[in-house]
């Protein structure tokens, strides 16, 4: 009899272990339950910008879409001191297009696009192994909505919920991702 129970109990402890592991993204109650590793090595807590809407962009230095980055950039002068934050993760997933260190990385931003949003360090963000936070929004808003190439964006509320997404060929600049923006700051 205690043997049974013994294997019981092992058996509930290893199955509410893979479920706790498991469903991480799932049990988040918004964007600001998730950290990414910031490109200096330090945490970049989404909590940090608590009441400020969140441009999270993958991203990748040899892609045809890394021009793309000149318009975050803009998006984040343009709409900072009214709650913007862009952050850009860059990400190897996608034609092994971001195969540099965080060092390299950075610099290359910052050199070719003077880049000085916040930037993760290289994030895994498609598939079983992808980040929580990349987990939890296609979780969210769907298989659609989960990135299929780099330079895919969420955009979450002031709120930390998940506002709406757009595909890698929607320039950051469009008149869509601009509306999108303004409809979640305060009015300038």
């Amino acid at each position: 009899m205690i043997a049974r129970i013994a294997a019981v109990l092992r058996t509930a402890t290893l199955s509410a272990v893979l479920l706790v592991s498991g469903s991480l993204s799932a049990m988040a109650a918004s964007a600001y339950d998730f950290t990414f590793q910031g490109i200096d090595g330090q945490p970049l807590p989404l909590s940090q910008f608590k009441g400020k809407a969140i441009l999270v962009v993958n991203t990748a230095s040899q892609c045809g879409f890394t021009p793309q980055y000149k318009g975050l950039e803009a998006l984040w002068q343009s709409y900072r001191a009214r709650g913007l934050v862009v952050v850009g993760v860059p990400s190897d997933d996608f034609g092994g297009q971001e195969p540099g260190s965080a060092a390299t990385i950075k610099d290359f931003c910052e050199v070719n696009y003077k880049i000085d949003f916040p930037l993760a360090d290289k994030t895994v963000v498609s598939g079983d192994k992808a980040h929580p936070f990349y987990r939890w929004a296609g979780d969210e808003l769907g298989m659609l909505a989960k990135p299929r190439w780099n330079f895919h964006k969420y955009l979450i509320a002031p709120d930390g919920t998940l506002a709406s997404w757009f595909s890698t060929v929607t320039d950051p600049e469009s008149a869509k991702v601009r509306k999108a923006i303004e409809a979640l700051l305060p009015k300038s």
